[in-house]
């Protein structure tokens, strides 16, 4: 209707974004069902899968816009600037909505589906520009340097989250420094000695897990450990983790995970 490449590339996006999208709402209610005895921690995880999945189909879809783009910037082709211009009102006021009522999502899932929503009202605006520029001025090269222009940002953009999302899915530590700020809060306890077989991974980017072994200086009575757990609690606190499992080990005792208790350190 309007041969326009921007028009083009967007409405693929569009599709490929609607298809995406409505597995990930499928895969994000799936996600809240409780655990079973089967998958002990729930299904966290789909969420997780849903953005994965997601952020694939985003640098697919940029590059086949791009593989059609680059030959149009050689031999550029009139478009219907009218059309042009109807399209990306609608796109922007479709797409806008969506990201308002997304945005509010605090999941690695969330996150990406608005970045595909917030990428399209870009992209519209953008188209809506050029075709008010057409309008007036024949340059119709400035079609597929538009897709070209959006088509990179969105792969600078979404590079970070598919990044973040592989660290999660191979369950690497969700923070920054995340275990070395709650071990100085730990070795604030002055009946712990050492912490040990420590791990920390993310359920789905918002719901973290923590496990440690805590070596104690000295023997305690039955009381004195419920104190102890109450104390650890308060500290690991500010950090909203959702899963924790602290197991103490008295003086003299061999820890029994001893062969995975000393990861080496990450140099990467």
């Amino acid at each position: 209707m309007t041969n326009s490449l921007a028009i083009t590339s967007d409405a693929l996006h569009d599709l490929g974004d609607s298809l995406s999208l409505g597995m990930a709402w499928g895969l994000e209610q799936y996600s809240e069902k409780g655990a079973t005895r089967q998958f002990t921690y729930g299904y966290r995880r789909l969420s997780l899968l849903a953005a994965l999945i997601n952020t694939i189909v985003l640098i697919a879809g940029s590059l086949i816009i791009l593989s059609y783009a680059i030959p149009r910037v050689i031999n550029p082709e009139q478009t219907n600037a009218t059309g042009i211009l109807l399209f990306a009102i609608v796109g922007i006021g479709v797409n806008g909505y969506a990201a308002l009522r997304v945005s509010k999502g605090r999941s690695m899932n969330e996150k990406v589906i608005t970045w595909h929503l917030l990428e399209d009202v870009f992209g519209w605006a953008a188209v809506f520009v050029v075709s008010v520029v057409l309008l007036f001025l024949e340059w119709p090269i400035l079609n597929p340097l538009l897709a070209i222009t959006f088509t990179v940002f969105i792969l600078f953009n979404i590079y970070k989250h598919f990044k973040e999302t592989l660290k999660i899915f191979f369950q690497a530590v969700p923070e920054d420094l995340l275990t070395r700020k709650i071990n100085l809060e730990l070795e604030k306890i002055e009946a712990i000695a050492d912490i040990h077989h420590e791990h920390c991974w993310s359920l789905d980017g918002e719901h973290h897990v923590y496990t440690a072994h805590l070596l104690l200086k000295q023997h305690m009575d039955t009381k004195e450990q419920v104190e102890l757990k109450a104390l650890i609690a308060q500290k690991l606190a500010p950090f909203s983790l959702s899963h924790t499992t602290i197991e103490l080990e008295l003086p003299e005792e061999n820890c029994r995970d001893a062969m995975d208790s000393n990861p080496e350190p990450d140099h990467s």
